[in-house]
């Protein structure tokens, strides 16, 4: 939305330019022209924008991320920036409509592009894209900076589509602030039982563990976990059966 197609296309476009019906263009001007893993004058890598054309021969620019290499037999041009800004984030204030532009907080918008590239932490890499995102569909900083704007649901299926005695996933990662949602598939009833033995100190058995069970298929049960660590639960009419799952909050 708002041409931030632009972000989405990193690393796509170099494997799928024919398929999407763009063609190379040479470029006139060979000063312009980078090599793939060409590094700049500084002796850094340069930032790159894959020039394709598109079908009916319109010409179109996507930035690659801040030190990927040109993609072979593909032609990049280096990207200049606006001074304060990643290459990007320059990018991408060039095309917006000017209202949005203007109103963009773009030191925030910066820093969260920049996390995306540095963190080696998904969840911190999650919610600077998610952040991202939302900021370059219009939304304000305070918006995309609640607890629970990055947060996403998880589902686990509480029986298999065979009507198996099993979790699915029976194993499970998740980020801080993020939500399970398990679903009565086949073979139930069934309920999800915390071993408190087997969770985060200090979090409260009996408020993330159900009290009943679900007997019709397509009933669920939803708890959302901000303590990091790892729990263990189980099925209690199933438990002889091997119906145990175990979920990772990080």
């Amino acid at each position: 939305m708002m041409r931030f197609s632009t972000l989405l296309l990193v690393g796509l476009l170099g494997a799928n330019a024919e398929n999407m019906g763009m063609q190379l263009r040479k470029v006139s001007e060979p000063s312009q022209e980078v090599a793939g893993g060409e590094a700049d004058t500084a002796g850094e890598v340069a930032h790159l924008d894959l020039e394709v054309i598109l079908e009916g021969g319109e010409r179109k620019l996507f930035p690659l991320l801040p030190g990927v290499s040109c993609p072979p037999k593909m032609t990049c041009r280096t990207r200049n920036s606006v001074a304060g800004l990643s290459p990007m984030a320059s990018a991408l204030k060039k095309n917006l409509k000017k209202p949005l532009a203007m109103a963009m907080d773009w030191g925030e918008f910066n820093g969260n592009l920049k996390t995306v590239v540095a963190s080696d932490q998904m969840c911190t890499r999650r919610a600077a894209m998610s952040r991202a995102a939302g900021m370059a569909a219009g939304l304000s900083v305070a918006a995309v900076s609640k607890p629970a704007y990055a947060a996403e649901t998880k589902e686990v299926k509480m029986g298999t589509d065979g009507g198996g005695l099993q979790f699915v996933p029976s194993n499970l990662k998740i980020c801080v602030g993020d939500s399970v949602k398990w679903i009565n598939n086949k073979a139930g009833p069934h309920n999800v039982v915390f071993d408190e033995d087997a969770i985060p100190k200090g979090v409260s058995q009996e408020a993330i563990s159900m009290e009943d069970q679900l007997g019709d298929e397509g009933d669920t049960f939803e708890r959302t976990f901000k303590e990091p660590g790892t729990y263990e639960y189980y099925c209690e009419p199933h438990r002889g059966a091997g119906m145990n799952g175990q979920l990772t909050v990080v």
